[in-house]
């Protein structure tokens, strides 16, 4: 009867997709599949389950309002992070995808009520992680390259005493910078000839939010202006190396408690391959004497 009863609820939920799929003229699996590679930087191919997932995520983003300061920030975090889909997609896809996990509440409630809860839960946890995910990966592409940053100040303060030029100077580092730092190189280098350097350096540090970047800008700003600017990155190269210096250690104390559980695992290993050796002698001597 169990069985019987998920048949039905499968069957029912394809049926039901099929009809809405042709009621509201959703485009098909490889239509979908190319226009969801289309919004991505890496080639790989998209997800069938992803591609039916955008799909609805672009039919729901035209119901979806937000205010012009919501939208405006979501679309620069959008944009600095490599995503390329509107904040009202973007949203619609959060939603969407917790969305199709919650419609497994239907059929458990007739085969299993009591996991029902734990896919209520499961939705809003993958609601919030896909509406945090621009977010973390923004954070994450600003943590390289400010990693990357002391070194450059360093290059900067050595380059300006032999030349003045920002642009040269942004172009030589690109060759040496990590794939993220030497992408975004790639962009204000390409904003600088095609519009002002101030205004391209100035779109630069608000793309990623950064105040270490936000100081690196502000120097070469005034380099552009007439500043000597040389004592003014040799003390930020010094901030920048204690700053450094000071997230090596911060990464240094995060190692010994991850060995101490490690070797924890170690020990119970070694307790439990001692237990096991006297439990078969303790087998071998009953044994012995039955």
């Amino acid at each position: 009867m169990m069985i019987l009863l998920f048949l039905f609820a499968v069957l029912l939920a394809a049926g039901l997709f099929f009809i809405f799929a042709d009621v509201l003229k959703l485009p098909t699996m490889g239509a979908a599949k190319a226009m969801l590679s289309a919004g991505k930087e890496s080639k790989k191919a998209s997800k069938t389950v992803e591609a039916y997932l955008m799909s609805g995520a672009v039919k729901l983003s035209k119901i979806i309002r937000m205010d012009e300061y919501k939208r405006s920030r979501m679309q620069n975090v959008l944009k600095a992070a490599g995503i390329a889909m509107t904040p009202e997609i973007y949203t619609a896809y959060a939603i969407v995808k917790a969305g199709a996990i919650l419609l497994g509440v239907i059929p458990c409630m007739l085969l299993f009520p009591l996991l029902s809860p734990v896919l209520v839960f499961l939705s809003v946890l993958v609601y919030f992680k896909e509406i945090r995910k621009a977010d973390e990966q923004l954070k994450a592409k600003r943590e390289q390259i400010e990693s990357e940053l002391p070194r450059f100040v360093a290059t900067v303060e050595q380059e300006l005493k032999n030349s003045r030029d920002v642009l040269s100077i942004l172009e030589h580092f690109k060759k040496n910078a990590g794939a993220a730092f030497a992408k975004e190189l790639d962009v204000v280098t390409a904003d600088m000839r095609s519009s002002s350097y101030e205004a391209a350096l100035t779109r630069f540090e608000a793309r990623l939010n950064s105040p270490q970047l936000s100081d690196m800008v502000r120097g070469l700003i005034g380099v552009l202006r007439g500043d000597d600017g040389a004592i003014y990155f040799q003390m930020l190269a010094h901030d920048f190396k204690s700053l450094e210096l000071q997230r090596l250690k911060g990464e240094a104390q995060k190692i010994p408690p991850k060995i101490r559980v490690f070797s924890f695992i170690m020990l119970l290993c070694f307790l439990f391959t001692y237990l096991v050796i006297i439990a078969l002698e303790i087998m071998k001597s009953l044994n012995g004497m039955f």
